[in-house]
């Protein structure tokens, strides 16, 4: 079946609803050497009240996209070497955003590969670096539309809560305040920094009342 983009009304939902949703759903680039996707197993909130967000202290040049059309494509770069790739959440003019941390592999691998380099097929598209080099994500999908392009987000199988851990987010430290805004594929082997364990099972008592 041919992936269709999200709606818009989907993005504009409270970034942390939209961040757990993600979870599951698909992310697609078509580009003139192929189309290549990945199911979204790893998400990351952001909202413009949070000392982790970009757009903590007002509207720049940089973060003008947090503040578009909820399911616009903020893109940036970071560390010199990496972009980044975001879905703008909430409501225009109200900041918030999720990050896209890593993907699962569906179309284009033999593509990824080639734009990845020789490396394991797991380090393909897990981190938000590596994801946007396999999927050619970078300057010029900056304020993409992901409800309609070349650029987009399809929905997917939805995953279960007990599949779905939720964390702090990386890169962070101690800042958080408690914040558990990172959402990842529990058991997931594309899932950045190491593979989340599944959940515990519950234990049943044999006890009769």
């Amino acid at each position: 079946m041919k992936p269709r983009p999200l709606a818009r009304a989907f993005f504009a939902r409270p970034t942390l609803v939209v961040a757990r949703d993600l979870v599951g759903c698909v992310l697609v680039h078509d580009t003139d050497d192929g189309r290549t996707s990945g199911k979204i197993v790893e998400a990351e909130a952001y909202t413009e009240d949070d000392p982790g967000c970009h757009a903590f202290r007002g509207k720049t040049p940089r973060n003008a996209p947090m503040f578009e059309r909820p399911g616009t494509a903020y893109v940036y770069f970071t560390y010199g070497m990496h972009w980044c790739l975001n879905a703008v959440t909430e409501r225009e003019d109200v900041a918030g955003a999720v990050l896209i941390r890593a993907v699962e592999p569906i179309d284009g691998i033999e593509l990824m590969r080639v734009r990845r380099g020789a490396i394991r097929d797991r380090d393909l598209a897990r981190g938000p670096g590596r994801l946007t080099q396999a999927l050619a994500i970078a300057r010029d999908q900056n304020r993409a539309d992901l409800t309609r392009g070349s650029l987009f987000i399809a929905a997917g199988e939805r995953v279960p809560e007990e599949a779905v851990a939720a964390t702090p987010r990386i890169g962070l430290g101690n800042t958080q305040d408690g914040r558990r805004w990172r959402f990842a594929v529990r058991g997931n082997q594309w899932v950045s920094g190491g593979k989340i364990e599944t959940a515990p099972r519950k234990r049943v008592s044999s006890r009769r009342s």
